[in-house]
């Protein structure tokens, strides 16, 4: 009615009223009435926008590679906004102008020029490994004030979902980590039997340390035992010297008793010799008969009648007959034992 229009905003959304090209107001949650025929609103949503993205781009090393992610912005500074595109409203509250559905793709645009200077200067494999060095560096990029800050935006987020090659080189890269892999496999089993090698060498080294050991005692004990047998064999010796010494020295005596006794012997026949020279010399050119008449006086009577039965014997030849009765020959043999005693 009379070109009088309500307008009524949400709270995330910055509305500005101009009035013959001057804001006359602005703000989030508006709610007021206009005149139509000389104003004009522009509406600007401060809600964040998730925006998906998919790239395809090569590296330094000129191998393709496929980027998949997210980013999420909102609007920080919507008059910057509202004055570099047209978020103008129809009376019907629809945008004049598609540049608030082409916002997104500007975003996208901007992500994809920081991801193309990063993933020119690196190579594949860096690009593989480092995907979140790389969401810093392309994060940094568009916080930068020649970045989404230029628009009027603010970043929210920013994700890299992906970071794909070609299936060829997919299945080359597949192939070089699996040759990796099993080489690393390999160097572990290596590792590990030699490791086992290298045990059981230790073990080796402690039984042959170990019999060594053994034997240095075995050998001990024998050069103990033959030290004692030594020591024991010197004893014996010492032993059987004494002996054959105390034995010398029992033989010398003997000997010096020998000849002692010979000496005392051969003084005592000398002296016996002397005294029988001395007799033969006394009774030298004696008559015999003269000596054994001498010697009757002092005879034992088994001479004298020895010495009868000798004269008889010699007398023989003179004898005629010789008569000794049994009883005779009694009381003679009788006597002689007898007298013998007293």
């Amino acid at each position: 009615m009379f070109g009088l229009r309500y307008a009524k905003a949400t709270p995330s959304t910055y509305v500005i009223q101009y009035r013959n090209g001057q804001p006359v107001r602005e703000g989030t949650g508006l709610a007021f009435f206009y005149f139509a025929p000389n104003a004009s609103l522009v509406s600007v949503p401060l809600e964040s926008v998730d925006v998906p993205f998919m790239f395809n781009e090569v590296s330094s090393d000129f191998q393709q590679v496929t980027v998949q992610g997210q980013v999420t912005y909102r609007v920080a500074d919507p008059k910057l906004l509202a004055s570099l595109m047209n978020f103008s409203l129809k009376p019907n509250s629809e945008y004049v102008s598609e540049d608030p559905s082409r916002l997104p793709q500007r975003v996208v645009n901007a992500v994809q020029v920081q991801l193309r200077a990063v993933l020119s200067g690196r190579s594949l494999q860096e690009l593989l490994r480092g995907s979140e060095q790389l969401v810093q560096t392309v994060r940094e990029g568009l916080r930068r004030p020649d970045g989404l800050a230029s628009l009027g935006l603010e970043l929210v987020n920013l994700a890299v979902l992906a970071v794909r090659p070609n299936p060829e080189t997919a299945r080359a890269l597949e192939a070089t980590v699996r040759e990796q892999i099993l080489k690393q496999a390999d160097d572990a089993t290596y590792l590990r039997r030699n490791s086992a090698i290298e045990q059981e060498r230790a073990i080796k080294e402690n039984e042959l340390n170990t019999e060594i050991a053994v034997e240095t005692k075995k050998r001990q004990i024998r050069e103990t035992q033959l030290e004692a047998e030594r020591a024991a064999l010197e004893k014996r010796q010492q032993i059987q010297h004494q002996d054959m010494a105390g034995r010398i020295e029992l033989e010398d005596r003997n000997k010096a008793l020998t000849a002692l006794r010979v000496e005392n012997a051969q003084k005592e026949s000398d002296a016996k010799a002397y005294a029988v020279a001395a007799v033969m010399k006394a009774v030298h050119g004696i008559d015999p008969k003269v000596l054994q008449a001498l010697t009757v006086g002092n005879a034992d009577p088994g001479a004298l009648i020895a010495m009868a039965f000798q004269g008889l014997a010699e007398n023989a030849q003179r004898i005629g007959e010789l008569n000794i009765t049994p009883d005779l020959l009694q009381q003679l043999t009788s006597k002689g034992p007898a007298q013998a005693r007293g």
